[in-house]
């Protein structure tokens, strides 16, 4: 079967589903890392607090807090890396099973679709998952940088290279935790990607309800809202 014909198995509101998933999906993560000055993103807020972090890092002894705290971080990355890792494995297991699951669909009387209109759609789900497990990857490598220039600090805060590693490793800091939200993002849109299995319609609800879910937690919440009443000392 040639991709011509794969394709004319899709109609065209399936293309107009995933052009929306796609929008949502790289929307909503640019409008959080971007956002207007009338209202900061709740990921923005937080690399205030962690260039705070650093700075009462200087003159915090022992520092062994400050290790916990990184340890806990790249604790979560490597449980987030390991889940997608799973994830994956159990969509190929799918893809090479499709057969079952269209016979599945028939028993729930769902599209009875050809295997290979299930197997793209399962696809879909894992792409989006394989660049979560990169992100989480990628933010746990640079979490480890930031312990490095975290344990290169010296420990006398008059020392003329403390602050300047202080500020290196906030930023590595931050990069990571950047890239940790990004990871977390494509994961909340592999699960709404899963909708496509019950039609382009359910999948253009399911990023459209997921996007709002995001920009309430990032825009709207109530963890925002506590967060703006003490902010960072380097927002003042």
């Amino acid at each position: 079967m040639s991709w011509q014909d794969r394709l004319a198995l899709f109609s065209y509101l399936d293309g107009a589903a995933v052009l929306c998933l796609l929008i949502c999906w790289l929307g909503i993560g640019w409008r959080i890392e971007n956002p207007g000055s009338s209202r900061i993103s709740v990921s923005l807020l937080m690399q205030g607090f962690r260039r705070d972090w650093m700075v009462h890092m200087l003159t915090r002894q022992p520092r062994l807090f400050d290790g916990q705290v990184l340890s806990s971080l790249r604790q979560g990355t490597t449980f987030f890396a390991s889940a997608s890792m799973i994830a994956i494995g159990g969509g190929l297991a799918l893809i090479g099973n499709a057969d079952q699951l269209v016979g599945l669909a028939r028993d729930l009387t769902l599209d009875s679709a050809p295997t290979v209109v299930w197997e793209v759609k399962i696809l879909s789900v894992l792409l989006f998952q394989a660049n979560a497990f990169l992100k989480y990857v990628w933010a746990h490598r640079l979490f480890g940088y930031c312990a490095v220039l975290m344990a290169a600090v010296p420990n006398d805060p008059e020392d003329p290279i403390a602050q300047p590693r202080a500020r290196q490793a906030a930023e590595i800091n931050i990069t990571a935790a950047r890239s940790f939200n990004q990871g977390m993002r494509s994961t909340y849109f592999a699960l709404a990607a899963l909708a496509w299995l019950l039609g382009p319609v359910a999948l253009i609800a399911a990023a459209l309800i997921t996007t709002g879910i995001l920009w309430r937690r990032e825009f709207a919440s109530r963890s925002r809202l506590y967060l703006l009443q003490t902010p960072p000392s380097s927002q003042h």
